[in-house]
C-alpha cells in the first residue's frame, strides 16, 4: 500500500529577509577588503577588458556623427577659406590692374602737361566720359563744359598732336569730332617743305586725306603734316599725321594722300582743349556750323 503524504507546493528554504542580509554582508565585506586590500583588482580588469567591446559597440553609433559632423565642418571650412583666397586674389588682381592704370594714366597726364607747357594757349584738362555708339560718326563726349570755358569749335590734344575739334558743348559736358570724322577738316603744311594743304576726315577708317592735289605736287610717303595756323583756331606747329599712300588719278589729273593721325584717342582718357579764341566767322571757314547734335 502506497505511503500518502503532502504535496510540496513551493521550495523550501532559507527566507528572502535572511538571504537579503546575507548579501548585503558580503558587499559591505568585499567593499571593504577592495577598500584595503585591493583584492578585487584584477577581477575588475578581467571584466573591464570582457566588457570593452560591448562598450565600443554601444558607442559607435555616437562615434560615427562625430566623425560625419568633424569631416562636414572641416570640408565646410575648407571650401570657405578657398572661396576666401579665390576673392582675395580677384581683389588683388583688381588692385594690380587699377595700381597699372592710374600709373598709365598719371604718365599720360604728365606728358601732357609737358604739351600744355610747351604750347602758349590756355587749355583745359578733360576726361572722356563715353564714345556715342554711332557707326557713321568718330565722336568723343567729355566731362567738362561751357561752364570751363569750353567752345565748339577748340582744337583738341594730346601728347601726339591734333586729335580733333569740339563741336557742341553743354554747361558741363563737350563733344567732340575726332579728327578722322569726316565733318573735321584742318589747315596743315608738309613739315619737309611747308607746302600748305587741307587735311580732312578719311573715308578709310582711322585715316585723313589730303584731297585735290596736284599731280606734280611735292609731297612723299612719311611726310609729317603739321598745323599751319591759318584760320586761327587750331595753332601752328601741332603735329597731325604721317602720310603713308599717295593715290594718283591719271583721269583727273589730281591725287589723294591718306595719312596716319600721330594721335591716339583710342588709348587715352585724359586730354587737352585748348581755349583759343572762336567766333562764327571761324566755324563757318572751318565747315563745323553743320555738325549734327547727338543723335540728329
Amino acid at each position: 500500500m502506497q505511503e500518502s503524504g503532502t504535496i510540496r507546493l513551493f521550495k523550501r528554504g532559507p527566507t528572502a529577509e535572511l538571504r537579503l542580509l546575507v548579501l548585503v554582508i558580503l558587499a559591505v565585506a568585499l567593499l571593504v577588503g577592495d577598500a584595503r586590500w585591493a583584492v578585487l583588482e584584477p577581477a575588475r580588469q578581467a571584466i573591464s577588458v570582457f566588457l570593452y567591446p560591448f562598450q565600443r559597440l554601444m558607442l559607435a553609433p555616437r562615434d560615427a556623427v562625430e566623425h560625419f559632423n568633424d569631416w562636414k565642418d572641416a570640408a565646410s571650412l575648407a571650401r570657405s577659406e578657398k572661396e576666401a583666397l579665390q576673392r582675395q586674389r580677384i581683389e588683388l588682381a583688381q588692385l594690380s590692374t587699377h595700381a597699372a592704370q592710374l600709373a598709365t594714366e598719371n604718365e599720360q597726364l604728365r606728358r601732357l602737361l609737358k604739351v600744355a607747357d610747351e604750347v602758349t594757349q590756355p587749355s583745359v584738362a578733360v576726361e572722356v566720359l563715353y564714345e556715342p555708339p554711332n557707326a557713321f560718326s568718330r565722336h568723343l563726349i567729355f566731362n567738362k563744359g561751357s561752364s570751363s570755358g569750353i567752345k565748339p569749335g577748340m582744337p583738341l590734344i594730346d601728347e601726339g598732336g591734333i586729335v580733333g575739334q569740339i563741336v557742341r558743348v553743354t554747361p558741363f559736358t563737350s563733344e567732340a569730332a575726332l579728327l578722322t570724322d569726316d565733318t573735321v577738316s584742318i589747315p596743315v603744311q608738309v613739315l619737309r617743305n611747308g607746302l600748305r594743304l587741307i587735311a580732312f576726315g578719311g573715308n578709310v577708317s582711322g585715316k585723313v586725306e589730303v584731297r585735290y592735289l596736284t599731280g606734280d605736287v611735292d609731297l612723299v610717303p612719311g611726310d609729317v603734316l603739321i598745323t599751319s595756323g591759318i584760320g586761327g583756331l587750331f595753332p601752328a606747329g601741332l603735329s597731325v599725321a604721317t602720310v603713308d599712300t599717295i593715290v594718283r588719278d591719271p583721269a583727273t589729273g589730281f591725287a589723294l594722300a591718306r595719312a596716319t593721325p600721330l594721335s591716339h584717342p583710342e588709348r587715352h582718357r585724359h586730354f587737352l582743349v585748348l581755349l583759343v579764341d572762336v567766333s562764327p566767322q571761324d566755324l563757318d571757314q572751318e565747315g563745323l556750323s553743320h555738325v549734327p547734335a547727338i543723335g540728329q
